[in-house]
C-alpha cells in the first residue's frame, strides 16, 4: 500500500483534488438556479428544492432571448470574419516576399503589446462622430462593434496562421502553380484544407472571446435591446446582486450552450486536421 501511494496514490489524490476545485463553481451555480428562492442568501452547494422558475422569469421578465441573439449573431460573424482576413493576410506574409513584410510583422506584434482598452477613450470620440454620419455602424448596433473586436483579433490571429501556414512546405504551391493554379486557386484548394485546425482554433478563441467581452460592449452598447449576454446578464447583479443571482446564474448556464456547441462543432476538424497530412504514402 505505501509502495503504491508513493507511486501512483498521491497522482490519483492530486487529481480528484484538481476535478473537484473545478466542478465547484459549476455545481454551486446549478444549484443557484434551480433553488426556487432564487437569492444569494439562501443558495446553497446542495440546492434545497428543484424548479424552473429562475428560467422563467429569465426568459419573460428579461431581455435575455434578444441578448442571446445579438451575442451570437455578433460571436458568429465577429469570428468568421477574423478567420478569413487573418488566412488572407496569413498566406501572404508566409507565402510572398513584398517591401514592408518584415516592418508590418513587427507592427502587428507591437501593436498587440498594448491591450485595446487603452485606447477606448480615442476609439469612444471616433465612433461619436461615426454615429453622426453613419449611424449604421455607430454605438448600439452589432457592426461597429464587430469592427472593433476585428481590430484586435487580426494581429494575433495572423501571427498565429502565419506560424502554421509555415509548415506547410512550398512544393505544393510550386507544384499547382506548374499546373496553371493561381494563387486564389492554391489558397483555396491546396492551403485550407492542410491548416484546417489552426482555422478551427482560431475561430474558436474568437468566438469564445467575443461572447466572454464585456468592457468595450458595455461602453458602447447602452440600449437595451442591443446589449450583448455579458452586458445584459451583468446589469440583473448590478443593482440586486441577492434577488436576482437564480436568474442570473440560469442566464450563466445558458450562456454555455452556443460555446459547447461551437466547441463540439469544431472539434472534428482539429482532430481530422491532426491526424491527416499532405501526402498519403
Amino acid at each position: 500500500m505505501r509502495r503504491w501511494v508513493g507511486l501512483v496514490g498521491w497522482r490519483h489524490a492530486v487529481g480528484v483534488l484538481a476535478v473537484l476545485f473545478a466542478l465547484f463553481p459549476i455545481v454551486f451555480v446549478l444549484s443557484a438556479a434551480i433553488n426556487p428562492l432564487g437569492t444569494l442568501s439562501s443558495t446553497d452547494l446542495v440546492p434545497t428544492g428543484v424548479s424552473g422558475e429562475n428560467f422563467g422569469r429569465l426568459l419573460s421578465d428579461t431581455q435575455f432571448p434578444r441578448w442571446f441573439a445579438n451575442t451570437v449573431l455578433i460571436a458568429v460573424l465577429a469570428a468568421a470574419a477574423s478567420v478569413l482576413l487573418s488566412a488572407l493576410a496569413a498566406y501572404a506574409f508566409s507565402r510572398m516576399r513584398f517591401r514592408g513584410r518584415r516592418v508590418g510583422l513587427l507592427a502587428l506584434l507591437l501593436i498587440q503589446m498594448f491591450p485595446q482598452f487603452l485606447a477606448i477613450v480615442v476609439i469612444f470620440l471616433m465612433f461619436s462622430t461615426v454615429t453622426d454620419l453613419w449611424p449604421q455602424v455607430g454605438f448600439n448596433t452589432p457592426w461597429g462593434l464587430i469592427l472593433l473586436y476585428l481590430g484586435a483579433a487580426l494581429g494575433v490571429n495572423t501571427w498565429l496562421m502565419k506560424g502554421f501556414l509555415d509548415t506547410v512546405p512550398r512544393e505544393l504551391d510550386e507544384s499547382a502553380t506548374v499546373d496553371g493554379a493561381s494563387h486564389g486557386q492554391i489558397f483555396v484548394r491546396i492551403v485550407l484544407p492542410l491548416v484546417s485546425p489552426i482555422l478551427a482554433v482560431t475561430g474558436l478563441l474568437s468566438f469564445i472571446s467575443t461572447v466572454n467581452e464585456f468592457l468595450i460592449a458595455n461602453v458602447f452598447l447602452t440600449d437595451t435591446g442591443s446589449k450583448t449576454l455579458a452586458v445584459g446578464m451583468y446589469g440583473l447583479i448590478a443593482g440586486e446582486r441577492n434577488n436576482n443571482f437564480g436568474i442570473f446564474c440560469a442566464g450563466t448556464l445558458l450562456t454555455a450552450v452556443p460555446t459547447v456547441v461551437v466547441f463540439q462543432f469544431l472539434q472534428r476538424y482539429i482532430v481530422s486536421g491532426l491526424t491527416s497530412g499532405a501526402v498519403k504514402g
